[in-house]
């Protein structure tokens, strides 16, 4: 803030041409002129006689120095009578810096002490430029109804007006009182009803018609009722000059509606801006106006399946990325998108879903059906090239709300991406390696199971040549056994491929399935050793189990090293107490839930809650990693595994898996 703007005396400069370079508050109060408004302005337009005006200045600048009375319009019209003085300001080189002029009315009462404090908001009008040049189709419509409004519709007319117009610049009062935190160079640009209260934008639409209509220099105005931001405003609009023939002037006076101080005011936005400015998470402002008034039209005309009109019309999705723009921006935005400035990502959306159009349909069909918010995982490619992966999220305005305003927050993910991408790795290979070690464990069991049908096939295959050997070769019993070769064949071959599939390294798939099938596939696994160690075996599958989404492999992996466990751990048991009992359920929650019981001597109370972690085991040879893996696997499936004692003795595993979000049952 310079002292001018504090100064009760009006203070102007001007250039060697005599055209306006600063204009303060004062001279906003004395003359009507806002800033903006003169702002490059010839001096000899503004007065009252160009002929007196340029005689003064001519004196100007033959003297270095000039005191007098001058006569300069004001913005109604009238002429203000005013005692200057003028004086001529050179830089070292000996060049004409600037003209500096100090004036006071010369009659009537001069301006009230005001607290320097306040001294700019109380003496500054909130003044805007505006171009109405997007309005141009509406204000055709509005005069070719001149002679009146048949259809009652000019106040619609007159609002779209203020919604549409942009504003091409505003002075530090309009940015303090509405601007929130955005700078006047980030509000120009952007549309008037972004910052103009919803309740008088039909007046203002009205008042800059009327504007227009009137010869250049006049101005208008209207009293406006108190709207939260100033106390009985009165807002005056004109025409700017001929060279800016769309282009209106706006300027709203009245005081604050807000009983603390301008300081307190001022330091609170500082700490907005800053606490905003410098939040860790991308903040992006964006005017998704006209968008709503667009699903307005459609949810009106009957439409319900947003998402699937707009696979009928993926056209409103394109015109949403190019039209939708972003209004404002904080620094780590900027940071993390690579711009220079916040200016680089003022513009509109479309770029920031070039290679995740999904989500931009996703956003709008959350935005249709009235959502609050929405949030996802996807991908941006930076302005220097970049592709990051970022949570988006997005905050919707709220309904009834005056301002239209969406809020996009991007978090850098890329790096725990990639973390997880090679912890994910780190588990498959600890997997792997826990698949190896076990089927290192059913050696025995795998060398029974091929070597049945290996020796069914020797044994047909000797047959058959012993059939085909004699005088008369029995062609029928030759086809029969070699029959039972192939099938015998066919059951080494899904031996080897299941062993195949366990051991190999691969990285996940994930399918629909049941509990109930792994159950059966992991029995098969596990077989010899059960049957070797004279386990009877008690199944209770449910009927119409949900089904759920995951690896066959891994959860057959966690099946079979709780099979094996079993198997183990009742060893030491009388055979004729050897029971493992194997259930499947659905909860009430719907998921679907696997119990397996031995009846071994249980898990020693200081065990249990160490059970399930790395490298922890009670076995003399083993590795500590089984039901490390088992429960990783688990919680990657979104389930849970726990371990307890049986009352009547042995161990109780539970596992439970939840359901597919849409699946069929298996019956």
């Amino acid at each position: 803030m310079s002292l001018a703007e504090l100064a009760s005396e009006s203070t102007v400069l001007f250039d060697e041409d005599g055209r306006v370079r600063y204009w303060n508050p004062a001279a906003e109060r004395l003359f009507g002129w806002p800033a903006l408004s003169v702002e490059g302005v010839q001096v000899t337009r503004l007065a009252a006689s160009s002929r007196q005006e340029a005689s003064a200045w001519a004196a100007l600048l033959q003297e270095g120095f000039w005191r007098g009375v001058l006569k300069r319009r004001s913005r109604d019209g009238h002429v203000v009578e005013v005692q200057a003085r003028r004086l001529v300001r050179f830089e070292d080189s000996g060049e004409l810096r600037d003209v500096v002029e100090f004036a006071a009315p010369t009659s009537g009462h001069r301006p009230t002490s005001i607290d320097p404090i306040d001294a700019p908001d109380q003496m500054m009008a909130a003044s805007w430029e505006i171009d109405v040049a997007p309005c141009e189709s509406i204000l055709a419509d509005i005069e070719g109804e001149r002679a009146g409004d048949p259809d009652g519709r000019h106040a619609a007319l007159y609002q779209e007006i203020v919604e549409k117009a942009l504003i091409v610049r505003v002075n530090k009062r309009t940015a303090r009182l509405v601007g929130g935190n955005r700078t006047r160079e980030i509000m120009a640009g952007q549309r008037v009803a972004a910052f103009w209260p919803l309740a008088s934008r039909s007046a203002l639409g009205e008042l800059i018609v009327e504007a227009l209509r009137s010869e250049a220099g006049r101005s208008v105005f209207r009293g406006l009722p108190t709207d939260g931001i100033l106390r009985d405003p009165v807002v005056t609009a004109w025409r700017a000059d001929s060279e800016r023939p769309t282009h209106v002037f706006i300027s709203v006076e009245g005081v604050a509606d807000d009983d603390r101080s301008y300081l307190y005011l001022k330091a609170s936005e500082a700490r907005y801006r800053k606490l905003i400015h410098y939040m860790p998470v991308a903040l992006l402002q964006v005017d998704a106006s006209h968008m709503g008034k667009i699903y307005a039209g459609l949810r009106a005309q009957g439409v319900v399946d947003f998402d699937g009109y707009l696979q009928e019309h993926p056209e409103l999705i394109d015109l949403a990325g190019r039209s939708v723009p972003v209004t404002d921006v904080n620094r780590r935005a900027v940071e993390l998108l690579g711009g220079q400035g916040p200016h680089d990502l003022i513009r509109p959306v479309g770029h920031l879903f070039a290679i995740s159009p999904a989500t931009l349909r996703r956003v709008m069909v959350g935005r249709f059906s009235g959502r609050t918010s929405h949030s996802e995982f996807m991908k941006v490619r930076a302005l220097d090239g970049r592709v990051l992966d970022v949570r988006f999220s997005v905050t919707y305005p709220e309904p009834l709300t005056e301002l239209d305003t969406t809020i996009f927050s991007l978090e850098d993910m890329t790096d725990r991406v990639r973390m997880e991408a090679q912890l994910r790795q780190l588990q498959a290979d600890y997997s792997h390696a826990a698949r190896v070690s076990m089927l290192g464990e059913l050696t025995s069991s795998i060398a029974h199971e091929v070597n049945q049908p290996l020796a069914a096939i020797m044994t047909n295959a000797e047959t058959s040549l012993r059939w085909l050997a004699r005088d008369v070769p029995d062609v029928t019993k030759v086809t029969q056994l070699t029959a039972r070769i192939a099938a015998s064949a066919r059951r080494a071959d899904e031996i080897v491929q299941r062993i195949r599939g366990m051991a190999s390294k691969r990285a996940p798939e994930t399918v629909s399935l049941t509990l109930n099938e792994i159950v059966q596939q992991s029995l098969l696994f596990v077989k010899h050793e059960i049957e070797t160690r004279s386990i009877r075996v008690a199944t209770s599958c449910a009927r119409n189990l949900p089904r759920v989404m995951g690896d066959r492999v891994q959860l057959q992996q966690v099946v079979v090293n709780l099979l094996i466990n079993a198997a183990q751990a009742m060893e030491g048991v009388d055979e004729a107490e050897r029971l493992l009992t194997i259930e499947t359920m659905a909860d009430a929650e719907g998921s679907s839930v696997l119990t397996l019981r031995d009846r071994g001597p249980g898990i020693p109370a200081e065990h249990l809650s160490r059970i399930f972690d790395g490298f922890f085991t009670t076995k003399d040879e083993g590795m500590g990693i089984g039901l490390a893996i088992c429960r990783s696997i688990v919680a990657a499936h979104g389930g849970t595994i726990s371990a307890a004692n049986v009352s009547a003795g042995g161990a109780e595993f539970r596992v439970e898996l939840p359901a597919a979000e849409v699946a069929p049952r298996w019956t």
